[in-house]
């Protein structure tokens, strides 16, 4: 039986521009190539996630517009289940401009629309999500009101709680320690933890304020996973870079698959890592999210 995953966030069409460098501030660069791509931090991780075997259901906002028609028919497609994905007639969809440079490492910058209007009365509203789930997965390019509304069903309906918190942005101490799972990278580590840029005493402040299980992502080098009891560095596999957007998404995405399965901790922070690294092999955000079979080949090896 499959296990069943709320994701709350958001839906963006993503504009990529590849070129050999990232611009300097007043420059203007001749790119190489001009894509669209379904993205958005939370459809991409539902997408990952329903294809790695979970039941999906999404909670989000898209605009009345074409990318809003494209945006969910995507998601459809991948078997994620839109009925609480609502038309906003007043925003259009959310749009993410990105960079990509000859070593597929991004800049991007987000005009968030209709994700910025998500509500705790959307997530209210969707009860019938929350019922008989495992996990709720979440990042922050909702309204923080959304996402702390959510936090507190997902306890009442004794659910597991993992928070992305992506884009980097401070965050109350009393919604970072509702989270049974914190997934940063190292710069939103670095503010989570007012600017420590040591990445052991930064994570030491997180569990004082009570974070209970920190997983640190460090790109091509792995993944950091800390709790009160014990340190370890899971290492990355090793794979040629083609495009690194999304490779978070897929990460966040196994990660909270194999928990909804029970696997043991460690192991769902190596599933992360093989996600991610398949992602950045492919271009796009979620074209580039792994199948169940792409992964478990990964893992075997």
């Amino acid at each position: 039986m499959k296990k069943k995953i709320v994701v709350l966030g958001s839906l963006n069409m993503d504009l990529v521009v590849r070129a050999a460098r990232h611009p300097q501030p007043g420059e203007t660069l001749i790119g190489t190539e001009f894509q669209t791509f379904p993205g958005g931090k939370g459809a991409n991780q539902a997408v990952a996630a329903s294809r790695l075997g979970a039941e999906v259901w999404m909670i989000g906002r898209v605009g009345q517009d074409a990318f809003g028609d494209v945006l969910l028919k995507t998601v459809q497609q991948d078997g994620v289940n839109t009925t609480f994905i609502r038309r906003d007639g007043q925003a259009a969809t959310g749009v993410a401009l990105i960079t990509l440079d000859a070593a597929g490492q991004n800049t991007i910058v987000v005009a968030p629309g209709a994700n910025m209007r998500v509500t705790p009365q959307d997530v209210y509203e969707s009860e019938a999500a929350f019922v008989g789930a495992d996990i709720l997965l979440m990042q922050l390019e909702c309204p923080l009101e959304a996402v702390e509304a959510a936090t507190q069903f997902a306890h009442h309906h004794n659910m597991k709680v993992v928070l992305n918190p992506a884009p980097a942005r401070p965050l109350p101490a009393k919604l970072l320690a509702q989270a049974d799972y914190l997934l940063p990278n190292q710069p939103e580590l670095r503010l989570l933890a007012k600017g420590e840029p040591e990445v052991n005493k930064a994570a030491a402040r997180l569990l004082e304020n009570g974070v209970r299980n920190l997983i640190v992502t460090l790109g091509e080098e792995g993944a950091l996973l800390i709790t009160a009891e014990s340190q370890e560095k899971i290492p990355a596999f090793s794979v040629e870079v083609v495009d690194t957007v999304a490779a978070g998404d897929a990460f966040a995405a196994a990660f909270c698959v194999a928990l909804a399965e029970g696997k043991p901790l460690r192991d769902a922070v190596l599933w992360g890592n093989a996600a991610g690294a398949i992602a950045v092999t492919r271009q796009g955000a979620q074209p580039s999210m792994p199948t169940r079979a792409e992964l478990i080949r990964l893992l075997s090896r």
